[in-house]
């Protein structure tokens, strides 16, 4: 199939993973046709293996975006001897209880261990969050030695960093970070492709057949960053046209702004593909002549084959590149 001329933007059908921590949000919030109880994840932009988004769209309808990476790989600007899996996943997580603590390894640790092609670095735009909603982000251990100690004697309070949030906020996560979604809070979450996590506690808690989950502290404690540091971010804003645009992150990994519309800008293309969520109100984005609606809960990419298109509406955006 010929789509080196696709002039249009691929939309993408979330993939719902069930979570014991999981709950009803992704429906109230989003309106999606959660398929549990405890919907914990949509996976919203996924050529991951374990949840590939299908394409609603187009001449690729029907194909996942694992299938659009691998077999037309001139929609990313992917070189012919680039045998990658494609970078980025984008997630949205209700967290109705807490989500264990856990770390995430770099990609050396994910490449040499789990023999996958990514470790995990991630961020977060808290999109709700409860009165007193908390996350867990790094922790108080100075040395190996006192990590060890206090994750063997089951010090989490002591050990642990807790930081409120609330809508609007961002957090940063590289990997080696120790942290875990707070109860009360749905997240963005943009992240490396990489489903490799270590849980270092989960509060004692059992499934429904009575079982614990199983924790990973002997990888854990290899990859954890000792002492934890705060990443400084470099927040710029500006407008253009109708269009406020905040840079949020940008990184060797990912770059995410988030956009505030509020009328007509035209966009000139200076990545190779475009993710991008739509997180409140409603816009039409127009391709060569043709128009497309989008609102809240969804979810698109701009292909490599695009090289402008308008936006109008009053919208927010969170849009991400690798």
């Amino acid at each position: 199939m010929e789509v080196k001329m696709y002039n249009e933007p691929i939309f993408l059908e979330p993939v719902f993973q069930e979570r014991i921590w999981g709950g009803q949000k992704l429906k109230t919030q989003f309106n999606y046709d959660i398929p549990f109880e405890q919907t914990g994840e949509a996976w919203v932009i996924s050529a991951h293996p374990n949840g590939p988004s299908v394409i609603k769209n187009g001449p690729l309808a029907g194909k996942t975006l694992l299938d659009a990476w691998n077999d037309h790989g001139e929609l990313f600007h992917k070189r012919e001897d680039d045998d990658n899996a494609y970078p980025l996943l984008v997630k949205i997580l209700d967290a109705a209880d807490d989500l264990s603590v856990q770390v995430h390894p770099d990609d050396q640790f994910a490449r040499e261990v789990e023999k996958v092609p990514y470790g995990k670095t991630e961020c977060w735009y808290v999109l709700s969050a409860e009165e007193g909603a908390e996350l867990i982000l790094g922790h108080h251990a100075e040395t190996q030695e006192e990590l060890d100690e206090m994750i063997n004697n089951g010090k989490w309070d002591q050990l642990l960093r807790r930081v409120p949030v609330k809508a609007g906020d961002f957090v940063y996560v590289p990997s080696g970070t120790v942290h875990a979604i707070g109860r009360g809070i749905v997240i963005l979450e943009i992240q490396q492709s990489s489903d490799i996590t270590y849980r270092v506690y989960d509060y004692e808690r059992t499934d429904a057949a009575g079982n614990k989950r199983e924790l990973h502290l002997e990888r854990a404690k290899q990859v954890t960053m000792i002492p934890h540091q705060d990443i400084a971010l470099d927040q710029t804003e500006h407008n253009k046209e109708g269009l406020e645009i905040k840079k949020l992150v940008e990184e060797t990994y990912f770059s995410v702004y988030h956009w505030n519309l509020y009328g007509e800008a035209s966009v000139t293309k200076d990545w190779d593909f475009l993710q991008v969520s739509v997180i409140a109100g409603e816009a039409k984005i127009t391709v060569d002549g043709n128009d497309f609606e989008i609102e809240k809960g969804s979810h698109f990419i701009i292909p490599a084959t695009v090289e402008e298109f308008k936006i109008f509406g009053n919208a927010e955006l969170v849009v991400s590149h690798s």
